[in-house]
């Protein structure tokens, strides 16, 4: 009968329809949908990076080893990982309540227990930790409206001046980059390889052990000998920063007295330091910048101490306005003096009155 009122009556039963709905939007801006706790369960994010590793690299070298040490971290539901080339995500997925700060230290000691097993690459680079949301709050596009700058500028200027911007957000727990930064790039040669019987590895290790950044110390710093009165900081060339000067790199000396370089063997240029990700806003080069936000803290009350059980028990009082507990002794210890007190103490809430 009651539904047979509203069938009959189609007007009627839009207008209250139309009222239900004006009311709910009225009442969409006052709900205090901030100050519920979150639903999410709390997770962490474990990045690897392995550069020029493919993906099944990754997951033998690096990720089957620190999935392996993860198992067993207090409150932990769930893990699932994710290797790609050259990089590799897990996810850490713990009970709703737990501290992901206790959580975050636990997984990054087990991470340290793991790293003498991963490549050399990966303990280089370091293996980050962090705590987000799985899902990007927004993404900021950074162009260049006269095409001025190509996408690997943008990336060095995203990377040099707004990444740590964003980053030092309250709220904001982790700030990517769809794009990338200049690199110097060394595009090596198969056949000058072969006939020097080099390998890239022998390359790679030449790179490294000369372009490197050494602390020569002071002339005349003390103790200095007897009538010594000037002194002077030894200041020696930087690491390498251009083209020319990795080119000039020298991988091997003969016993001639001859030298191969680096330019012998390989190009040099100054190119992106990845080409697998790029990112395009109308058509242009552009940069995207997800932002992911910190998951919110759980909102534990204090809790409220109990009223004692015995009669000659302290009770226990709360003042409301400094919000400290302060006991109070039973009837029978109060006639008690300071001398006659053992445990005398400025600090005593029972002699100090």
């Amino acid at each position: 009968m009651f539904a047979k009122f509203f069938i009959d009556r189609p007007v009627f039963a839009w207008v209250i329809a139309l009222i239900i709905m004006l009311a709910g939007g009225l009442a969409l801006r006052n709900l205090p949908v901030a100050s519920y706790p979150s639903v999410a369960p709390p997770a962490l994010a474990v990045v690897v990076n392995y550069p020029g590793a493919s993906a099944q690299v990754m997951e033998e070298t690096a990720t089957s080893l620190i999935e392996q040490e993860m198992n067993g971290i207090e409150h932990l539901r769930y893990m699932d990982s994710n290797s790609e080339q050259g990089t590799a995500t897990i996810n850490l997925v713990f009970d709703t309540g737990t501290d992901l700060d206790v959580a975050s230290v636990e997984t990054q000691n087990r991470i340290k227990r793991v790293e003498a097993r991963l490549p050399e690459e990966v303990r280089r680079l370091g293996i980050t930790v962090f705590k987000s949301a799985r899902n990007y709050l927004l993404i900021a596009v950074l162009h260049s409206p006269d095409k001025s700058y190509d996408y690997v500028a943008l990336g060095s200027y995203a990377a040099a001046h707004v990444l740590e911007n964003i980053r030092r957000v309250p709220g904001v727990g982790e700030a990517l980059m769809f794009g990338t930064e200049y690199s110097m790039r060394l595009w090596l040669k198969p056949d000058r390889l072969q006939a020097y019987k080099l390998t890239p590895g022998d390359v790679a290790n030449a790179v490294r052990a000369q372009n490197v950044q050494l602390a020569t110390g002071e002339i005349g710093q003390l103790p200095a000998a007897p009538g010594q009165q000037l002194n002077a900081v030894i200041v020696t060339r930087s690491r390498l920063a251009t083209a020319a000067e990795f080119g000039e790199v020298i991988i091997r000396a003969n016993a001639d007295g001859s030298t191969v370089r680096v330019k012998d063997v390989a190009r040099v240029e100054l190119g992106a330091q990845d080409y697998s990700v790029t990112a395009r806003y109308d058509g242009q080069p552009a940069v995207g910048i997800p932002v992911r936000i910190t998951p919110p803290r759980m909102r534990w009350k204090r809790p409220r101490p109990s009223r004692p059980s015995t009669p000659n028990s302290p009770k226990i009082s709360r003042r409301a306005s400094t919000g400290r507990y302060r006991m109070t002794p039973p009837s029978s210890s109060r006639s008690r003096s300071r001398k006659s007190c053992r445990r005398w103490s400025s600090r005593c809430c029972w002699c100090s009155r």
